[in-house]
């Protein structure tokens, strides 16, 4: 090792010196044979000096740096007087009110029959929101020159890929499955049916293709950061409510995969409004899904715990392939592409699937004689107030004119106020005397009332959280609202027409 330093080190030798052997040269000893020019005993000395540093690896760079070449780049840090640190208060008023406006949306709808203006608004808690939606109008399945409309919500989990993948997916599948079935005559409307049947169609031939891909994906020859990316709306998941309102019959149709709701709100004979819900939550609590699910799994009395599908949330939705491929594969794909751990051995999985993307669909006749409402919206918004409180502040938010008028009553002073509130006897998410109308989006009026509306404090605490400790606070919220047949005096401050 000395000589192949040695031998390195007198080709590496510079006609300029470096600092180091700069260093070296102005050392000598007593004896005149080792003087700085006494000729090659002083050289040997030299070289063995400046082998044994070179020769340490990843040190050369120093060695041979050029003077001119030297540049400091540490940055000085700044000492300021030491004090007490302090935090940013949170959300002010008008920081809250940015806060849950951001990305919100309002249309008016002037060429759909009997659809008047719809608001959406988003309010994410995960980073990326899992959270997605759609809306909009398209040309009628089934008689000519008329214009359906759709809007959807699809809350995802365990990543934001399975739902984005709905955002791009859900609608154009369904609306092939619609064009893929003729209608008994043309230009004849289309019985509700008709219309289930296919999007049932539509939501399934989604959610085979997700599994198939991942399946072929698997197989295939494509380069590893392909399949990765393709194999991701496999492994997350997604809910799916979908809501297309036929303005030939005035009929809407909402189909539901998951937990996310869909509630009509319609004034009742002695003028208040009602809320019927167009969806139920499929979930572990549901009582029909857990008979159906025993009954496609016969035997197997450990697969619902405490609400859950083998630790599921929900009993049906899109991509969650662990839930619905054999254990073999699920352990295949985490060793060779670093996919999610096999429910095995935390849960028990005999045999799958034990989810399905078959929706649930109803059909509901839109009374063009009166006005009404639908909210559509994921879990964020359900967790914390319930369908008849939804329907009853958008009520409120239609008499008194949006914001036009402002809130009615002044902000009431609170006590100061923590989440052990919540744990109490008789607790309840949602108050009535919290309720504000302050917003022109009926969407974010709904965001901001199941926040804590006119209690500050509470609001402004959700959302001082930020991820992934928001969970604790509030999850993903996405709602939709659409008005039927609605005056315009009613839903005033529209934005723009589609």
């Amino acid at each position: 090792m000395l000589l192949s330093g040695m031998a390195r080190a007198r080709l590496r030798v510079t006609t300029r010196s470096s600092p180091w052997t700069r260093a070296q040269n102005t050392y000598s000893t007593k004896g005149a044979s080792f003087r700085s020019n006494s000729g090659s005993s002083h050289n040997l000395t030299r070289l063995i000096a400046t082998a044994s540093v070179v020769s340490t690896s990843g040190l050369w760079w120093l060695v041979n740096t050029r003077d001119d070449a030297v540049r400091d780049d540490a940055p000085h840090l700044e000492t300021p007087p030491a004090k007490h640190w302090t935090v940013e208060p949170g959300p002010s008023r008008d920081q809250v009110t940015r806060i849950i406006s951001q990305g919100a949306y309002s249309f008016l709808v002037r060429n759909v029959d009997g659809v008047s203006r719809y608001d959406g608004a988003q309010l994410a808690s995960n980073c990326p929101c899992e959270d997605q939606f759609t809306h909009g109008k398209f040309p009628s399945p089934g008689k000519q020159g008329k214009n359906w409309m759709a809007w959807g919500v699809y809350d995802g989990h365990s990543g934001a890929q399975t739902a984005e993948l709905l955002k791009e997916q859900l609608l154009p599948f369904v609306r092939r499955s619609l064009s893929q079935v003729k209608s008994s005559s043309a230009g004849e409307a289309l019985s509700d049916e008709f219309v289930q049947s296919a999007i049932v169609k539509g939501f399934l031939d989604l959610d085979d293709s997700i599994i198939k891909t991942a399946l072929e994906t698997v197989q295939s020859r494509y380069p590893l950061p392909e399949k990765v990316k393709k194999l991701a709306p496999a492994y997350a998941g997604s809910c799916a409510l979908l809501s297309m309102y036929d303005s030939t019959t005035s009929t809407l149709h909402v189909a539901c995969t998951g937990d996310s709701r869909a509630v009509l709100g319609r004034k009742g004979p002695d003028g208040r409004w009602e809320a019927k819900a167009l969806s139920v939550d499929q979930t572990g609590n549901n009582e029909e899904e857990i008979a159906r699910l025993h009954e496609e799994h016969p035997g197997e009395e450990d697969m619902i715990k405490n609400g859950r599908v083998l630790g599921l949330m929900v009993s049906r939705a899109f991509g969650d392939c662990r839930w619905k491929w054999s254990l073999e594969f699920q352990r295949e794909v985490q060793k060779r592409f670093y996919g999610p751990s096999p429910l095995t051995p935390r849960y028990p999985v005999q045999t799958p699937p034990y989810l399905t993307a078959e929706p649930v669909v109803r059909s509901t006749m839109i009374d063009t004689a009166s006005p009404s409402f639908l909210i559509m919206a994921t879990d964020g918004l359900w967790d914390m107030i319930s369908n008849q409180q939804a329907v009853d502040l958008v009520g409120k938010w239609l008499e008194r004119g949006g914001d036009e008028q402002g809130n009615a009553n002044p902000e009431p002073t609170y006590e100061p106020f923590d989440f052990g509130h919540f744990d109490k006897p008789g607790s309840e998410r949602f108050v009535d005397g919290w309720t504000t109308v302050q917003d022109d989006n009926v969407a974010v009026h709904l965001v901001r009332n199941s926040l804590g509306g006119n209690h500050h404090e509470l609001v402004a605490g959700r959302l001082a959280f930020g991820p992934s400790s928001s969970r604790h606070a509030r999850d993903d919220i996405t709602v939709q609202v659409v008005f039927f047949n609605v005056p315009e005096s009613e839903s005033n401050n529209q934005k723009s027409t589609p």
